[in-house]
C-alpha cells in the first residue's frame, strides 16, 4: 500500500511540531507492506492546501493520512468530520486570521473520514497507545487541510481511504509551557500510528481482495 502521510511545520511560537516529527519518523520506518511518502505542509491558509494537493498528484497514493498537532489532546485523535469553515483562533504563519469563512464557497457543509477509524483506534490501543475517535478537527489549518483533502478526492471520484489524525504535543514542548499540557513521546506516538496504519493496510487489502 502506498500511503501519503503529511504533517505540519511549527506554528504558534513553537520550535517543533509533533506532527512533523512523527511524519518524518514514519517515513524512515520499515512498515510491513506500506510505502510511506511524506509531505510537510506550511501553516498557511493558501500554501498549506496547495502543498497537500501537489503531494497528492505526485504520490498517487492508495491512502492518505494527514497529521496535525493539538496541544490539549491526551491521545491520538482520529477525526471523523471535516467542516467547511475557517475560523482561526490565532493567525497562520503568514499572519492571516480568518473568521467565519467557508473553505470552499458553496461546498458541502462537511465530509466524513473514509479511514477505518474504529479499527485504527483499536489497533493503536492494542499497541499500548492512547487513542480515541474525535468529532471535531477544529476550524484552523488542520480542519482546512482535512476538508480540502476530502473535497478533492470527492471531486476526482477517488475512492481511497483518507482522513486526519490529531496528535498531542511532545514532552519537550510541554516542558516549556507555564502550565504543561498533555504530551506523548515521539516513540510512543510512532508506535501507535504504525499499529493504526497496519490496520488501515489490512482493511484496504480486504476491500480489494488481496493480501499484498
Amino acid at each position: 500500500m502506498n500511503l501519503l502521510l503529511t504533517g505540519f511545520e511549527p506554528f504558534g511560537g513553537q520550535a517543533i511540531n509533533s506532527s512533523e516529527q512523527a511524519a518524518r519518523a514514519l517515513g524512515e520506518a520499515n512498515l510491513a507492506g506500506i510505502t510511506v511518502r511524506v509531505a510537510i505542509l506550511p501553516v498557511d491558509r493558501t500554501r498549506g492546501p496547495a502543498t497537500l494537493l501537489h503531494a497528492l498528484d505526485a504520490a498517487l497514493p492508495d491512502a492518505v493520512v494527514c497529521l496535525g498537532e493539538a496541544a490539549r489532546r491526551t491521545a491520538l485523535s482520529i477525526e471523523r468530520i471535516a467542516i467547511n469553515l475557517l475560523d482561526f483562533r490565532i493567525p497562520d504563519n503568514a499572519g492571516r486570521q480568518c473568521v467565519d469563512e467557508p473553505i470552499v464557497p458553496d461546498g458541502p457543509a462537511a465530509y466524513f473520514t473514509t479511514l477505518p477509524a474504529r479499527a485504527m483506534r483499536d489497533a493503536a490501543r492494542a499497541a499500548g497507545v492512547p487513542a480515541e475517535l474525535s468529532l471535531s478537527a477544529g476550524a484552523f489549518l488542520c480542519n482546512q487541510v482535512f476538508y480540502t483533502l476530502m473535497h478533492e478526492l470527492s471531486r476526482r471520484g477517488a475512492n481511497i481511504p483518507a482522513g486526519f489524525i490529531h496528535l498531542p504535543q511532545l514532552p519537550e514542548q510541554a516542558a516549556g509551557a507555564e502550565t504543561a499540557p498533555p504530551s506523548i513521546s515521539l516513540d510512543t506516538t510512532v508506535r501507535g500510528l504504525a499499529a493504526a496504519f497496519s490496520a488501515l493496510r489490512a482493511e484496504h487489502a480486504a476491500r480489494l481482495g488481496w493480501q499484498g
